[in-house]
């Protein structure tokens, strides 16, 4: 089923990011554990030996499992950036990523950086994408990064 995102939801792991790449991990917890069919999230940031990758998980036009809440699943892609950011700031480099690779989904899709929301934003619960993970400068950065291929400033 194909779905028309409107809105880009940050995560974060809740685990420590390494050098080997733990994207894998969590794809078999969310099959294996939590019985999906495939990881809940749409795209990964993460640590992969000594750089920084954004790895796909699932497809973008397939709804996600990643926020249940008021049925952002049919709404948001879900991007989840790997590491614990309750105890530390996300590295500038993975941030920078991140930001890049929102900034030409928000470009591919016709998404507002306005719409790029925290999953606690949704669910109280939860402090994704973590409590030093600071979303307003996030957008701005999202805003400000040239999106890759098209080489236009979002506003």
């Amino acid at each position: 089923m194909f779905f028309r995102p409107t809105h880009l939801i940050i995560h974060h792991s809740k685990t420590k990011d390494g050098k080997t790449v733990s994207w894998g991990a969590i794809r078999k917890y969310h099959v294996g554990e939590r019985h999906w069919s495939d990881i809940g999230y749409h795209v990964g940031v993460e640590l992969v030996h000594d750089h920084y990758e954004v790895l796909l998980g699932r497809m973008p036009y397939t709804e996600g499992a990643h926020c249940r809440a008021r049925g952002m699943n049919k709404e948001a892609l879900g991007i989840c950036v790997v590491g614990d950011f309750d105890n530390a700031s996300p590295p500038e480099a993975q941030f920078n990523l991140a930001a890049s690779v929102c900034s030409w989904l928000c470009h591919v899709l016709n998404i507002p950086v306005d719409n790029i929301m925290g999953h606690r934003d949704y669910d109280p619960k939860k402090t994704c994408p973590g409590s030093k993970f600071d979303l307003d400068v996030f957008r701005d950065r999202v805003s400000m990064v040239n999106a890759p291929i098209f080489g236009v400033h979002l506003r």
